[in-house]
């Protein structure tokens, strides 16, 4: 029975930990850019859009597609890095073992 309580007293505390990780993640912010950082576009540490910022050289009517395809990479450098940052955020609450594929915390 000891043993039992010790783990449940385990678990409430990486549960607290875990709820920390998870409020420090969503005040994170990753910029990502691309086009040599004519385009930077910021994410929160759960991936969801907060800024983007364009540099106006690259606002002509004939260069939108260009725009939208480094706007995308943006995104996408921006996602990498915050996906990164979570992943050494939540081992130091797991101990390093590896969640299953899939399993998402936040």
């Amino acid at each position: 029975m000891k043993d039992i309580m010790g783990m449940m007293g385990k678990i409430k505390e990486m549960q607290e930990r875990m709820q920390a990780v998870q409020a420090e993640l969503e005040a994170l912010e990753c910029e990502g850019q691309s086009g040599g950082g004519l385009v930077k576009v910021t994410l929160n540490g759960k991936g969801e859009m907060r800024r983007v910022a364009i540099d106006p050289s690259l606002l002509k009517p004939d260069e939108a597609e260009i725009l939208e395809d480094l706007i995308v990479a943006a995104s996408q450098d921006a996602k990498s890095k915050t996906e990164t940052i979570a992943q050494d955020k939540l081992s130091s609450v797991t101990g390093g073992l590896p969640l299953p594929p899939g399993m998402k915390l936040f």
